[in-house]
């Protein structure tokens, strides 16, 4: 049973083991003052010759609204500002999808928490993508195109519960910095009037698009529709036409007519056609069913399936990608042959997680086969041991990689979600690579665009952390970090340490209060300065028969909030660690939400973390050392993090995607008002 206490009360002479402050106290005030000082010039000379920038260009752009004839993409908000009643219970289910709702599982213990707004203001994130307000969930149909990188996904324009699904739009030339767009799709016809559902974007080689959609029906029988921008030569695809011969694809025989969703990219065959594949199910076993045709309207089934698991149930958003084996580079769709992989990915109903698996494709069968059928799709590997589903990748040809999207819902209660007005935001695009040192599993990372936003860095090299200890460390604020972190263990008293026939598992652990010989050890994010709340990202070594270690990578809610109307368990998994290869891990932290990637990203884990105290100045950072037997030697890089801008475009906006003054204005007043209120912290 997990240690009902915080896992450093304010007595330390609770546990036996020491809560060790900074060696001079007086020093680290200096150094913190020493930071801002430095922050405080840097971002001076910066404003100045910003401004000085922005001024300037707004006087070459002073007349840009003179023409009234230039189109307008966005006169107006396109967004409903009245919400809908919203209906009290399961929605997803009864239309024949994921639940796809927040309600919390479990009962509250006691009244709601009583969240105000300054809390629930804080939760919001500050470069992960998400709309202006309103639930949003799966991505949808991601490309490149004429300079713009174009994201669509599920969104809800009258509520922060999951219904009403259109397509809501967003552009970006860096995959970092979004610009909201009008809806794409809304659910105006027949075949689609329940819902606008998923669906993925194909790139033909004469450059057009083709979206395909699952859309629910006057009738909410999910079929498959075409869609196409009206303008290919508009590289905003601000208008989207849907084909008049829509549904291309019903249910075929055998299929429920609420089991047949999701259509992939197509890929090209060495017979001249394009490839799709549908998620389905044929009773507990899930199925990938295949359809191949030729312009997109006419549809021939293959027999049999791309891929099926007995008692995985549902498989939705199915995603099939080639990965290189010998290449750091990712790969088009179409691609195959001998030095390729192929992925299958399934999001399991049942559970509402994302599992892949690694295998070999049969172009003429049109059957895929896992390696190893023990890590089976919907068995095994998962891309993410957190909240992560729906995810899609898709082929950025402007820089050659492989790059996935993932929906992160919420683990607070619906009610919380309403009081905020939004719902669920979207991780931060990560590259796919084949994993060339362990030859079984994918690699996993952020975006190299993302560390654009780094602002200023703090050190920390070679810290002891002895067993038992949990060190502070003085970084300026904890609410925006890029953490890149090395740990070290002693190889001889690895070597001494017991024979252990411990079976460890994050899920079932006492999470970071656990102690064994070797582990936990890793960093405490957002936590507050007594430990009342704190979320621990760590690595647990286990000594098994033979002198063999096993490593796991973990992520532990349990402490992260007071309010009882939170989800907050322990999750995580096994991390392949090969020989003399030092313990790593990359963490973003942004806000409410922790993105951690261990091992360059062999294991990932995504989790929500909704404080009531360690948020704004209140925030801290540790590292920590709960193992009984082992120390550990830390070496960190800890970046402050930028804003991403997300916000509506613009007619005028350059094609660099500049701030305006006034916005430009607004961030930095606040941003000094922030930096100056953690400071006072």
């Amino acid at each position: 049973m997990a240690d009902p206490r915080p896992f450093l009360p304010s007595d330390p002479d609770a546990l036996p083991y020491t809560y060790t402050p900074l060696p001079n106290p007086d020093e680290a005030s200096e150094i913190r003052k020493r930071q801002f000082k430095e922050l405080l010039a840097v971002f001076s000379g910066l404003l100045m010759l910003s401004l000085l920038v922005v001024i300037i260009s707004s006087g070459h752009n002073s007349d840009s609204h003179a023409n009234k004839n230039e189109p307008v993409f966005l006169a107006k908000e396109p967004y409903t500002t009245r919400p809908a009643k919203l209906r009290p219970v399961s929605r997803g289910i009864a239309a024949g999808v994921s639940e796809k709702s927040n309600r919390l599982a479990d009962a509250v213990d006691g009244p709601a928490f009583p969240w105000n707004n300054s809390m629930l203001s804080w939760q919001r994130t500050a470069f992960h993508f998400q709309p202006e307000k309103n639930w949003m969930n799966d991505p949808n149909g991601p490309l490149f195109y004429k300079g713009w990188y174009h994201f669509f996904y599920q969104w809800n324009p009258n509520g922060a519960v999951w219904g009403d699904i259109v397509w809501g739009h967003a552009v970006s030339k860096d995959l970092i910095h979004w610009l909201h767009l009008p809806l794409a799709m809304v659910a105006d016809q027949w075949y689609d009037i329940n819902g606008v559902w998923t669906g993925s974007a194909t790139i033909l080689p004469d450059g057009k698009i083709v979206m395909l959609y699952t859309g629910s029906t006057n009738e909410s029988v999910q079929v498959q529709n075409l869609a196409y921008p009206a303008d290919h030569n508009d590289p905003l695809l601000t208008k989207w036409v849907k084909y008049s011969g829509n549904p291309i694809l019903v249910p075929p025989p055998g299929i429920g007519y609420k089991d047949f969703r999701d259509p992939t990219t197509a890929w090209y065959t060495s017979q001249g056609k394009w490839r799709i594949t549908i998620g389905s199910k044929l009773n507990k076993t899930g199925i990938s069913l295949v359809y191949d045709t030729k312009d997109f309207k006419t549809y021939e089934q293959l027999n049999g399936v791309l891929h099926a698991v007995p008692g995985t149930g549902m498989w939705e958003c199915v995603d099939f990608y080639p990965v290189s084996k010998t290449s750091d580079k990712g790969l088009d769709t179409s691609v195959n042959g001998p030095d390729v992989k192929h992925v299958v990915k399934a999001s399991l109903d049942d559970d509402r997680n994302d599992y892949y698996s690694l295998g070999s494709y049969e172009e003429k069968t049109g059957k895929w086969v896992p390696d190893n059928q023990k890590i089976d799709v919907g068995i095994g590997i998962r891309y993410d041991y957190g909240i992560f589903y729906a995810s899609k990748t898709f082929y950025d040809q402007n820089k050659e990689r492989r790059v996935l999207w993932g929906w992160i819902g919420e683990s607070d209660s619906e009610n919380a979600d309403m009081q905020k007005g939004w719902a669920s935001v979207q991780g931060i695009p990560r590259t796919v690579l084949f994993d060339k040192k362990t030859g079984s599993n994918l690699i996993q990372w952020p975006v190299e665009e993302v560390e654009n936003l780094r602002l200023s860095i703090t050190d920390f090299d070679k810290v002891e952390v002895k067993a038992g200890s949990v060190l502070p460390l003085q970084v300026v604020t904890a609410t925006q970090l890029d953490i890149v972190a090395e740990f070290e263990l002693d190889k001889k008293v690895l070597e001494s340490v017991a024979e252990s026939n411990e079976v460890f598992s994050c899920n079932t652990s006492a999470g970071g209060s656990h102690r064994g010989a070797l582990g936990p050890f890793g960093l405490l994010v957002l936590a507050d300065e007594t430990l009342s709340e704190q979320t621990p990202v760590y690595f647990y070594v286990a000594k098994g028969p033979g002198g063999n270690f096993d490593t796991f990578f973990c992520a532990d809610q349990t402490r992260s909030s007071v309010a009882n109307d939170v989800k907050k368990k322990v999750t995580g998994s096994y991390v392949p660690v090969l020989k003399d290869e030092k313990l790593s891990v990359r963490i973003l932290v942004d806000h409410s939400i922790v993105e951690s990637f261990a091992q360059g990203g062999r294991t990932t884990i995504t989790t929500r973390v909704y404080p009531t105290k360690a948020i704004y100045g209140a925030a801290r950072l540790f590292l920590f050392n709960n193992a009984t037997e082992i120390s550990v030697t830390a070496s960190l890089k800890v970046w402050q993090m930028n804003s991403a801008f997300i916000r509506p475009y613009h007619p005028d906006e350059t094609s660099n995607a500049s701030l305006n003054l006034v916005t430009y204005i607004k961030f930095i007043v606040t941003f000094f008002i922030f930096l100056t209120l953690s400071f006072l912290t």
